[in-house]
C-alpha cells in the first residue's frame, strides 16, 4: 500500500499544480477587452448620465460646476456670432509654422464641442444650430492635412470633433448633413492618425489613439477601436514608466530597443522612478498633452463599458502624482533632467483625478492640490477643454 501511494504522489502534485494555475488564471486582473457589442452614445469622453451630472450641478448653480460653466459661456468660443474658417487643405509644419489653416480647424473644434455642452445645459437650440454650422462648414470642404505635423494637427482636431458631433447627433433632433461629417471623419482624418506613429515623442501617438478611439465610436468602427485600444497599451508601458517594468522602460519600437537608445528617447534621463514620463525631461506641457489623452482614452473606453482605468491605475496615479509635486513648486533633484524642469503641465488633471480619487477612492494628494488650485480648468486651445465642468467629482 505505501509503495502504490508513492506511485501517486507525482500525480497529485501535478493535479495540485494544475488547480493552482487555474485559480490564478481566474483570480488575476484581466486586461479590459476592446470594441463593445454595442457602442453607447454619446460617448466620446462624456456620456449621457455625466452631462445630465453636470446640467443639474449648473442649474443648480452648484460650485465648482457653475463658475466652470460661466467660464466657458464668456469665452470666444461660446459666441453665436462666431465664423468657421474651413480650409480644403490644412498646412501645419513644425510648431505650426507654416500655420495655414492649423489654428482656425482646432479652435473651429473645440467651439462646436463648447457649443455642443451649451447645447445641453441650456437646451437653447441656438447653441446646436451653431455647432452643426461649424462641423458642416468643415466638412463640405476640407480633403487633407500636409506637412510635417500633419498628425498631430489631425490628432488634435480629430479628438475633439467626435466629442461635439456625438452630443448633436444623439441629443439634438436634426443634424441632415450628419453622414457627410462622418465621411469626413472617415476618410480624411481617420487614415492620417489611425496607424499611429512609433518614434515621435509619445504625446504623438496619444492623441492620435485618442483620436481615433473617438472617431470608431463616432462610426462604429469596432476594427478601428481595437487597434486604438492595442497601439495604447503598448505605448502606455514606453511613455509613462513603473518600476515594474525593469531597469530602463520599455521601447516604443521602430528601432528604440536597446538601453542606451531608450535612454536617449527619454531625453537622456538614466535614472527612472514611478511615474517619470518620457517627455518630463523635455517638458511638462508636451508630458500634459499625453496625459490628457491617456485619460480621455482611458474615459472613453470607461463609457463603452470597457474600463481601461483598473488596467493602468498605478501608471497613471504615479504619473499624475509625480508631475503634479514638481509642478505645485517641489525641489528638483540633481537625478531628474540634469536637476532643471520645465513646468507647463497645462489643465490635464481633472479626468484623471475624477477617476482614480473621487471614483475609485486613491489618495492623491498632490494632485488634488493642483486640480483644485486649478479650477475651474479652462482650455489649451488644441484639444483639452472644460474638464472641470465636465468631470469634477462626476460619479456617472
Amino acid at each position: 500500500m505505501p509503495h502504490a501511494l508513492t506511485r501517486r504522489i507525482p500525480l497529485l502534485l501535478a493535479l495540485i499544480a494544475l488547480l493552482a494555475g487555474l485559480v490564478a488564471v481566474v483570480s488575476a486582473p484581466r486586461p479590459a477587452q476592446a470594441a463593445p457589442a454595442t457602442f453607447a452614445h454619446p460617448g466620446v469622453l462624456v456620456s449621457r448620465a455625466q452631462l445630465d451630472f453636470v446640467r443639474g450641478k449648473v442649474n443648480a448653480n452648484a460650485q465648482p460646476w457653475r463658475a466652470a460653466y460661466d467660464q466657458m459661456f464668456a469665452s470666444r468660443y461660446a459666441s453665436l456670432t462666431r465664423a468657421a474658417h474651413p480650409r480644403s487643405v490644412v498646412e501645419c509644419g513644425s510648431y505650426s509654422n507654416p500655420n495655414y489653416g492649423c489654428t482656425d480647424e482646432r479652435e473651429d473644434a473645440i467651439a462646436a464641442y463648447t457649443m455642443a455642452l451649451i447645447w445641453y445645459i441650456t437646451r437653447d437650440s441656438r447653441y446646436a444650430t451653431k455647432a452643426i454650422e461649424i462641423m458642416d462648414a468643415w466638412s463640405a470642404v476640407i480633403t487633407d492635412h500636409t506637412n510635417s505635423n500633419a498628425p498631430l494637427q489631425t490628432a488634435w482636431a480629430g479628438s475633439t470633433w467626435p466629442r461635439a458631433a456625438e452630443i448633436i447627433r444623439y441629443t439634438y433632433t436634426s443634424w441632415p448633413n450628419v453622414n457627410r461629417f462622418a465621411t469626413m471623419l472617415r476618410n480624411v482624418y481617420l487614415p492620417e492618425v489611425v496607424n499611429g506613429n512609433t518614434t515621435s515623442n509619445g504625446n504623438w501617438d496619444m492623441s492620435m489613439m485618442e483620436a481615433t478611439l473617438g472617431i470608431a465610436v463616432f462610426l462604429e468602427d469596432r476594427t478601428s477601436y481595437d487597434k486604438a485600444v492595442t497601439r495604447f497599451r503598448n505605448r502606455m508601458r514606453a511613455y509613462f514608466y513603473l518600476a515594474t517594468d525593469g531597469s530602463v522602460p520599455y521601447g516604443p519600437g521602430g528601432g528604440i530597443d536597446t538601453p542606451s537608445e531608450i535612454i536617449s528617447y527619454w531625453q537622456g534621463q538614466s535614472t527612472f522612478v514611478d511615474g517619470l514620463s518620457q517627455e518630463t525631461c523635455r517638458d511638462f506641457t508636451h508630458t500634459g498633452y499625453g496625459i490628457a489623452s491617456a485619460s480621455h482614452i482611458a474615459e472613453t473606453s470607461r463609457i463603452q463599458g470597457q474600463d481601461l482605468w483598473p488596467e493602468f491605475t498605478d501608471r497613471l496615479r504615479h504619473t499624475l502624482g509625480f508631475h503634479a509635486k514638481y509642478q505645485l513648486g517641489t525641489a528638483v533633484p540633481s537625478w531628474l533632467c540634469g536637476g532643471s524642469l520645465t513646468l507647463g503641465l497645462g489643465p490635464v488633471t481633472e479626468v484623471g483625478f475624477n477617476a482614480l480619487n473621487f471614483r475609485l477612492g486613491i489618495g492623491m494628494t498632490n494632485t488634488q492640490t493642483l486640480t483644485l488650485n486649478q479650477r475651474p480648468a479652462g482650455t489649451n486651445n488644441l484639444f483639452v477643454a472644460w474638464e472641470t465642468l465636465t468631470h469634477a467629482a462626476n460619479p456617472a
